[in-house]
């Protein structure tokens, strides 16, 4: 990491990081954000890019605006990162929290030379969630999760450094199975605010059926079609093992961790699968011991 993209400890800089890295520290996820497992450069950076992308989540999918305004604020947001990264007045109150998020991204964009086309490919994707609501193909499926989720590993690994087209790759695998494996836990939730994510041609193969879901009723079916999507899961997972093991120092154990648990919520979700229309599988502090059990006696990519 150069010279240039060291965050300072004092001043405006400093104050426009510390907002980014107060709103990653407020939301609760299954995996930490810039923890301190990262190398300490990177948190600041990480936190950034978190803030962006958690606030543009927010519009998406929280509130009951209107659509139509909802894709008006995504728009709004992405035009305050265009104009930041470039050096243009931006059109929101002087120190105000998105001026201060701005400020810190900016920084980063050019401090690491970051793709502006990655942060453009996520709020794509959170316009997309305002709008769609059901998948034909796995093909949509991924084309989603190729915008929501890998921008943000492809991110990390610019963050620590790592522009390579395998490491990518495997990011994209490891990005999109946890993608996926938040929508196969989340299925209850997601199902009863209109949402479903199991792709058509799946329901069609397994026999599965809408109106079932709608009577609350959760057939063999539908236990086919999770255990197909688990399967497909599982897959991108094992083509996810390589970056773990191609980058460098902490962050290799931080993505470890990540891999391990990921898993560890789709083994829930494949022993919860005739219950997921009411019960929610996740991770627990307890659990936190066997995963970094598990990251510690990590077999490689091969294993």
């Amino acid at each position: 990491m150069s010279v240039s993209s060291v965050v300072p400890q004092h001043g405006p800089l400093a104050a426009a990081y510390a907002a980014c890295q107060a709103l990653a520290q407020s939301h609760y996820e299954n995996f930490p954000v810039a923890s301190r497992l990262l190398p300490a450069p990177m948190r600041p950076h990480v936190a950034a890019v978190y803030a962006f992308a958690r606030v543009a989540d927010d519009i998406a999918d929280e509130g009951h605006d209107p659509p139509a305004v909802r894709q008006a604020r995504l728009l709004s947001w992405q035009g305050l990162l265009h104009a930041a990264v470039a050096g243009r007045p931006l059109d929101c109150p002087s120190g105000s929290r998105d001026e201060l998020m701005m400020t810190a991204l900016a920084h980063t964009i050019h401090s690491l030379d970051l793709p502006v086309s990655l942060f453009d490919d996520l709020l794509s994707a959170f316009g997309q969630d305002i709008t769609t609501n059901r998948y034909r193909s796995w093909a949509d499926v991924l084309d989603y999760c190729r915008r929501s989720a890998n921008p943000v590993g492809r991110l990390v690994l610019r963050i620590a450094g790592h522009r390579d087209e395998a490491l990518d790759r495997s990011s994209d695998a490891l990005c999109t199975a946890l993608q996926l494996t938040n929508f196969w836990q989340d299925f209850g939730r997601d199902w009863h605010t209109g949402r479903l994510y199991v792709p058509h041609e799946v329901q069609t193969a397994a026999g599965a059926r809408e109106h079932d879901l709608a009577a609350e009723r959760w057939t063999a079916n539908w236990t086919a079609a999770m255990e197909s999507c688990i399967v497909t899961t599982r897959e991108l997972f094992d083509r996810g093992r390589f970056v773990c093991d191609g980058v460098r120092g902490r962050l290799r154990f931080e993505l470890r961790l990540t891999w391990h648990g990921g898993m560890y919520v789709l083994e829930r979700v494949e022993a919860a699968r005739d219950t997921l229309l009411s019960h929610r599988p996740k991770l627990h502090g307890t659990d936190l011991p066997v995963l970094l059990w598990r990251a510690a006696r990590w077999g490689g990519a091969a294993a």
